[in-house]
């Protein structure tokens, strides 16, 4: 993927850094890391932004924002993977993380219906918080390894594939070079 390709989408840094939720991290947003487009900062923020999708918190993007300026990653594409959870995708990634965690601890299934109310939070949630909460971090883990690789390994092909296409058009221009000088 082009790097024009990916800033003719991405939010201009400016902007982020006076957004009213993310003003209270300061100069912290003053970091060029944030905002660069290279394998480091790409793959980092692939990281961060996957395993922060799966955290069962509500603003997952502050979270995604603090771990990327902590490990100077790309902010905003960091910020925009943990929309890969959302309110439609919420419910089956959750479950599959409950399933996930169930499995690892060996524990059996329980049947719960799940209802938006506190009453449920504080009452049906503690019967499956140790699973749901294990495959949340094996998922998010797993992911963001995942995505770390696959980016890394992508940009290097890419970066070797460009550097053979011009090394094959230097060679093709030398060669016709050599034709028309005999």
């Amino acid at each position: 993927m082009s790097k024009r390709l990916i800033r003719r989408y991405l939010p201009d840094h400016g902007k982020i850094r006076d957004h009213k939720h993310l003003r209270f991290f300061g100069n912290l947003l003053h970091d060029p890391h944030l905002w660069h487009l290279n394998r480091r900062s790409v793959s980092g923020a692939f990281a961060v932004g996957l395993f922060s999708a799966f955290v069962p918190i509500p603003f997952q993007m502050v979270l995604a924002a603090a771990l990327a300026m902590l490990v100077r990653a790309n902010l905003p594409i960091a910020a925009s993977l943990v929309w890969l959870t959302n309110p439609i995708t919420m419910p089956p990634v959750f479950y599959v993380a409950y399933k996930i965690g169930a499995w690892i601890l060996q524990q059996p299934e329980r049947d719960f219906n799940f209802e938006l109310s506190f009453e449920w939070l504080s009452n049906g949630l503690h019967v499956i918080w140790q699973p749901f909460l294990l495959g949340c971090f094996v998922l998010g883990t797993l992911s963001a390894a995942v995505g770390y690789v696959l980016v890394r390994r992508l940009w290097r092909w890419r970066v070797v594939s460009e550097w053979q296409a011009r090394t094959r058009s230097r060679n093709q221009r030398k060669l016709l070079q050599q034709k028309s000088e005999l």
